[in-house]
């Protein structure tokens, strides 16, 4: 999606999208080049959080003046196990949550409020062999495990032929709604591979 040309104010947006991605999709691609953190460690990531990002109909707004541009890095320790990269945090914050209209603290509050919303699908609590899916099966298995989300309201992606993300459209309140320009950015793929945990 691009980003509109409407004045970028924080706290003015529509909706926002909670982007959950694969972690074992991100550690196999990067390799050696992965973030340790993420990566090398006991009890490997399933699902984490790329951002919580505000967004209009069409596009979003990205890097809103008028907020500080660094935040405490204790904010970084209290999400690592939901954004175990400490760099991902800051970035999200720069490009994302300073169009919020929140202060950091709260900002981040809600972006493990919105996590903790989201019911993950048993299939990929359990995972533990490579897969393969469709996009329309995981879908559906995120919808069948969270009553309320409709088909128009999130996206799945895929990235060299591996699921990527699950996006999810949530209103201002964190409930569930539709987002046609987000459902059509979805993967195309007829079926992507699935890695699972610890791929290297």
């Amino acid at each position: 999606m691009s980003t509109s040309t409407l004045a970028e104010q924080p706290g003015e947006f529509d909706f926002f999208v909670l982007s959950l991605s694969w972690s074992p999709t991100y550690c196999k691609q990067e390799g050696k080049d992965a973030n340790p953190y993420q990566c090398e460690v006991d009890d490997p990531y399933r699902f984490v959080v790329h951002g919580l990002w505000p967004q209009y109909e069409q596009g979003y707004p990205q890097s809103c003046p008028g907020m500080p541009e660094r935040i405490d890095r204790r904010i970084a320790e209290d999400m690592e196990d939901i954004m175990p990269s400490h760099g991902l945090v800051f970035h999200q914050w720069r490009k994302h949550g300073t169009c919020s209209g929140l202060d950091p603290e709260d900002y981040f509050s809600l972006t493990r409020q919105a996590f903790e919303k989201i019911a993950i699908p048993g299939v990929f609590k359990k995972l533990d062999k490579r897969g393969k899916a469709a996009p329309a099966t995981v879908e559906k298995a995120f919808r069948l495990a969270n009553p309320g989300l409709r088909e128009d309201g999130m996206a799945v992606t895929c990235d060299r032929g591996e699921l990527e993300e699950v996006r999810i459209c949530l209103t201002k309140d964190l409930a569930f709604r539709s987002c046609t320009a987000v459902d059509r950015a979805g993967c195309r793929s007829a079926s992507f591979d699935v890695p699972p945990p610890g791929a290297r």
